[in-house]
């Protein structure tokens, strides 16, 4: 990470500046054009037809010659003054830029230090560091370097807490330090992504990887997601309590792709899906509870594919669909329990094509189909409770039962 920090630094373009004789020769190339320009709207606006002769000239006519010769002269220093100063200026910014830089990158290798001590203590230090830098970094790609170091903080190897050796509380010790270091730094992304995201020290549009890292608690209460790439591909939800309530995807693409929900509570009531693209492909369902009660699906790609529900419980309880591309394509449902009771079908299209209902629970009771489209074509297995019978009476707007049922 230091040497891919100092690669960018490195990299960085040189200032553009031209040569000063080309600069001051076009600039009075342009003050003659717009002097030529103003003498010649003011020759037409006078009705002018010609110059009247003078064989012989008097002594005011020489004096205002004299006086502009001069306001030539004067002009043309001004003008050189003037051009001077802007380059001046240019790398006057310039250099400001690359010593606030210098700062940056000081900071940014002490923080890191920090990263790596064995003091728990010296460790959370760090992180508030590395979050103070990301705010005051004087470039977005610096910004974003912080951030990527915070990640890849997350990503390093950690043991689940049922997984350490029973008897020694030393051990235990050292994983609850660990473990709050580690919260902390998810709480510090959730603040700064809870920012309008037009502000000034809002992370929403940075890419976030969380590839692989173990969850067993977090809070990303009504974080925005409203831009760049999240990733959660291959994580795994363990134990506790990872809240998305209140959480706004609403732009760019956020992926759980091969995630797996096995023993944690992971709930996103009254998210709200609106725009970009959200993908559980792959996902496997497996313990614990996901729950999507009360979130509304009013925009944007929301992807199950070929997800396993295999064991545990899965709620959309009371969740609106109404506007979102909701995909199930080839999801299996077999062994957790599902409901969607009283969910609301109002809009847009929900997809259950291909998918498998063969065993567990899976209800539609009180569900609401009134508008868009919801597909169940080509499915195979029992038939989930509450959905309406295909006779004798017409099916809801928008229904479509697998014709085996």
């Amino acid at each position: 990470m230091r040497q891919r920090f100092l690669r960018r630094r490195t990299d960085s373009p040189k200032l553009p500046l031209a040569p000063v004789g080309p600069v001051l020769l076009g600039a009075f190339a342009v003050a003659i054009a717009v002097a030529a320009g103003v003498f010649y709207a003011g020759w037409h606006l006078l009705h002018a037809h010609g110059l009247q002769p003078q064989h012989r000239l008097s002594s005011d006519t020489l004096f205002d010659l004299v006086k502009l010769a001069f306001g030539v002269v004067a002009g043309s220093g001004a003008l050189v003054a003037l051009v001077v100063a802007f380059r001046k200026q240019i790398v006057d910014e310039d250099g400001a830029l690359r010593e606030a830089t210098r700062l940056h990158t000081e900071r940014f290798t002490a923080a890191v230090s920090q990263l790596g001590d064995t003091s728990a203590a010296v460790r959370l230090g760090g992180v508030h560091a590395l979050a103070g830098l990301a705010d005051d970094a004087p470039s977005r790609d610096l910004r974003q370097t912080c951030i990527e170091v915070l990640c890849a903080y997350l990503r390093l190897p950690y043991t689940a807490e049922a997984d350490l050796p029973a008897g020694d509380p030393a051990l235990r010790q050292d994983f609850l330090a660990n473990r709050e270091v580690r919260h902390t730094v998810i709480r510090l992304i959730r603040d700064h992504l809870r920012l309008d995201t037009d502000a000034r020290r809002s992370w929403s549009g940075h890419d976030l990887d969380f590839t692989g890292v173990v969850f067993d608690g977090g809070d990303f209460d009504e974080a925005r997601f409203a831009g760049g790439t999240v990733s959660f591909e291959s994580a795994r939800f363990t134990a506790g309590l990872v809240s998305f309530i209140g959480a706004e995807f609403t732009g760019g693409r956020v992926s759980f792709t091969l995630a797996q929900f096995a023993g944690s509570r992971v709930t996103f009531s009254l998210a709200r899906f609106a725009g970009g693209k959200v993908i559980f492909g792959s996902t496997q369902f497996a313990e614990g509870k996901v729950d999507f009660n009360g979130a509304a699906f009013t925009g944007g790609t929301v992807a199950f594919g070929d997800a396993a529900f295999t064991g545990g419980a899965v709620s959309f309880d009371q969740a609106e669909f109404d506007g979102s591309t909701i995909d199930f394509n080839g999801a299996q449902f077999a062994g957790s329990t599902i409901d969607f009771d009283g969910a609301q079908f109002i809009g847009g299209t929900v997809s259950f094509g291909r998918a498998v209902f063969g065993g567990g629970a899976v209800s539609f009771d009180r569900a609401l189909f009134g508008g868009g489209t919801v597909s169940f074509d080509s499915v195979s297995g029992a038939r989930p409770a509450g959905l309406p019978s295909s006779s004798p009476g017409p099916l809801p707007s928008g229904l479509v039962l697998a014709s085996g049922w």
